[in-house]
């Protein structure tokens, strides 16, 4: 047992399995960038996937050959060609920055344990609130993804509404509401029913067919719903929706939520990072208004995922999302204790994810984050005007960020056929494995939907993939 535990711990096995496992990363990267020779994925069924994995030829490999044969089988997110999810080619400093995370493994919860990273992810803070216009009060943290991030605020907004302290109190059969659009990622409806809200606390407002909340249909939602008795406690907007990356009227619904003295929360999850863009910043106009944003930065900003910056207006009220004496918290925490992140976040555990983020601050500066939003979003536009020329393409809105959507269609289809050519289109392409695209629903019709995340991604790539639909599609006409 002794020996099996000096083995396991062996500085000097680990500093050659590290330099092994660095060289084939770098190569992984390197050749990732010659698409012509390695396919974005070699897709498999699941059950072929773990039937794969399950025979003994593969649970006996060991050390590089393991790494190797496990990344041959995973999507190629380097790859030019991918560009389905909204996860970014992680930057490799970034990366780096990971593993010095899982190897300290200091867990964050209170300063003793995660000092430096700690003080890190105050400044990690800073930036990103200098970023969205915020002043010296704002504050927040770092926590787990954007499902935890949006639900942390929303329950700061329940706490405070009204100065009641429903954490503690319990809400006592009133009946509690947000209201968001009908766009808005489905996370946001998973918060409200796990807040207790249920289907009817959630309000949710029309949008256009740009697919962004109408103004007139917030008015109209707000007066029905508290005719009908609910207290709306927060509005919620989003900088980017999942389906078309839309960005609501961000700077209205701000002016809106200050009327009716109630919670403005934004979802930026995948395009509050524009914040950081000086080309197209403006996108994001009013997000200043917000009490509290949320920020992916495994999505835009080159950080391995899961990585999610919650920064509140006034960083001192994010002591009372859980807090039982709220004003005792505020007293004894609002600057002596902003250390104990455990304090204000769901996780009482938590990686060193502010290294990651710094490392690139502090490797490639402020400005790599601009340059990474600005060349993707205009990479969007070039994709944009090569769908708008060709015939059997039509688009479902004119993109604002990254992400398209659009179908293959034939004249005389009807909208039911079209969807389930472009589904049939869809899976011959990931089954192929020269691209990665997903889909989405929009209008009860099925689109095939591209979000660009490598910037190294080209007008070439982007005419390979309509050459390879339009190949596809006249196959089945």
């Amino acid at each position: 047992m002794q020996e099996k535990l000096k083995e396991i711990y062996d500085p000097q096995k680990f500093r050659k399995d590290g330099h092994d496992l660095i060289d084939l990363l770098a190569d992984y990267l390197e050749n990732s960038k010659k698409i012509e020779n390695k396919e974005v994925l070699e897709f498999q069924s699941p059950d072929k996937m773990y039937q794969k994995w399950n025979q003994e030829k593969f649970q006996s490999l060991k050390g590089m050959e393991f790494y190797k044969a496990m990344i041959d089988d995973c999507t190629n997110v380097h790859h030019r060609q991918c560009i389905g999810h909204q996860i970014s080619p992680p930057a490799p400093t970034s990366a780096l920055a990971s593993l010095v995370s899982a190897f300290m493994n200091n867990g964050m919860g209170v300063y003793e344990m995660g000092s430096s990273p700690t003080a890190i992810e105050r400044l990690v803070v800073e930036v990103f609130a200098k970023a969205i216009g915020y002043d010296n009060a704002a504050g927040g943290f770092l926590t787990s993804g954007g499902t935890l991030a949006n639900l942390t605020a929303l329950l700061t907004a329940r706490n405070l509404y009204k100065e009641k302290n429903i954490w503690e109190e319990g809400s006592r059969n009133r009946k509690l509401a947000l209201m968001v659009s009908d766009q808005a990622h489905y996370c946001v409806d998973r918060a409200a029913r796990i807040m207790g809200l249920g289907k009817e606390g959630v309000i949710h407002i029309k949008t256009n067919d740009q697919f962004q909340a109408k103004m007139e249909s917030l008015e109209e939602a707000y007066k029905r719903a508290t005719d009908e008795g609910f207290e709306i406690f927060a509005i919620v907007g989003s900088a980017g929706t999942t389906s078309t990356g839309s960005y609501d009227p961000i700077e209205q619904m701000g002016s809106f939520a200050k009327e009716k003295n109630i919670w403005f929360h934004v979802d930026g999850a995948h395009g509050g990072a524009v914040v950081f863009s000086e080309k197209y910043k403006t996108l994001a106009n009013g997000i200043s208004l917000a009490d509290s944003v949320i920020i992916d930065c495994h999505k835009m900003l080159m950080a391995p995922a899961i990585l999610t910056t919650l920064i509140y207006k006034e960083g001192n009220k994010a002591y009372q999302t859980f807090s039982q004496d709220a004003k005792y918290l505020l007293q004894q925490h609002e600057e002596e204790q902003w250390y104990d992140i455990a304090l204000r976040s769901f996780e009482c555990t938590k990686e060193m994810m502010s290294i990651k983020v710094y490392s690139i601050i502090n490797e490639h500066g402020e400005g790599a984050f601009n340059d990474f939003v600005t060349r993707l979003y205009d990479l969007g536009d070039v994709f944009y005007e090569l769908i708008n020329e060709r015939k059997n393409f039509r688009l479902a809105t004119k993109p604002q960020a990254n992400i398209l959507c659009f179908q293959y269609y034939q004249e005389g289809m009807d909208d039911v056929r079209i969807s389930k050519m472009n589904e049939e289109i869809r899976k011959q392409i990931l089954q192929e494995g020269q691209f990665y695209i997903v889909k989405t629903q929009l209008n009860g019709q099925t689109y095939l939907r591209t979000t660009i995340m490598n910037p190294f991604t080209t007008k070439n790539e982007f005419v390979s993939l309509l050459n390879k639909i339009e190949k596809i599609g006249s196959q089945m006409t």
